[in-house]
């Protein structure tokens, strides 16, 4: 079974209820969440120091480096895929897989979050289109976002700007709910049923800033790119509250339970 739009579609109504904190069971019966990474140095940043908060253990994987991703999320909590420097486009195999893989999640209706790269292979999997911008602009460094009346019937209070770090975006999923938009980009936040994608990184800590704006300094050179001094002098107005819409959407997210899915056969 595929959830891509050109097979089989997903049609979940969005639930416009706020996603309210809750408090975990004992950390001893909670199931790992699944943590897909790109690099070799990467790491899930603040989302998993929210998801250990709550008392989460992480199940790391890199399918990149030939680990596998289980064929159910029976075991686990929910799964995370995060960025990383390829193209949800690229024809390399493990990219492939993973996008594939995120068919498990939706059909067995466990929590799912991507992130930049992980939202792009998201849509890849529900049919939508992933491409560069038309001008080549880039999003590096801190740029608004405007949430959508259901993003805030989700979760309330959301940042003015957001930490970015692409090239790439994609169209809205069919059947998905948009959250956020933005200019460059227009499609910043989506969900479908208990799928979310994020287009910016609000997973990024003071120090994976200093290690991004280092090593990838040539990303600052490209059209619409924001110089790294002035990544972190927005940090300092805007990460405040990036950070608190975070604990309040990973707090709502884990907690969500099953929904129902109606399949509906292709046009």
């Amino acid at each position: 079974m595929s959830f891509r739009s050109d097979q089989a579609r997903v049609v979940v109504p969005f639930a416009c209820r706020r996603l309210a904190a809750v408090t975990p069971p004992d950390p001893a019966l909670l199931r790992p969440v699944l943590v897909v990474l790109h690099r070799e140095t990467s790491t899930p940043g603040r989302i998993g120091n929210a998801l250990r908060a709550l008392g989460y253990s992480l199940d790391i994987r890199r399918p990149r480096f030939g680990d596998a991703l289980p064929e159910s999320l029976d075991e686990h909590a929910g799964a995370v895929i995060f960025g990383g420097p390829m193209s949800a486009n690229d024809p390399d195999d493990y990219v492939r897989r993973e996008i594939d893989w995120i068919e498990i999640p939706l059909r067995e209706q466990r929590p799912f979050l991507g992130i930049c790269l992980g939202a792009q292979m998201l849509a890849r999997q529900l049919g939508a289109e992933v491409a560069s911008h038309a001008e080549g602009r880039v999003e590096v460094g801190y740029y608004p976002i405007r949430p959508t009346a259901a993003g805030r019937a989700l979760c309330p209070d959301w940042p003015a700007r957001v930490y970015h770090w692409h090239g790439e975006g994609f169209e809205l999923p069919d059947g998905a709910e948009l959250l956020a938009a933005g200019d460059d980009f227009p499609v910043q936040a989506f969900q479908l049923g208990n799928a979310f994608g994020i287009q910016f990184h609000p997973d990024v800590t003071y120090a994976m800033m200093h290690r991004w704006t280092t090593r990838g300094c040539v990303r600052m050179d490209q059209p619409g790119a924001q110089p790294r001094h002035q990544h972190f002098a927005e940090r300092a107005v805007y990460d405040v509250a990036e950070r608190a819409w975070l604990k309040h959407f990973v707090d709502g997210w884990i907690a969500r339970p099953p929904r129902p899915v109606v399949l509906q056969a292709a046009e």
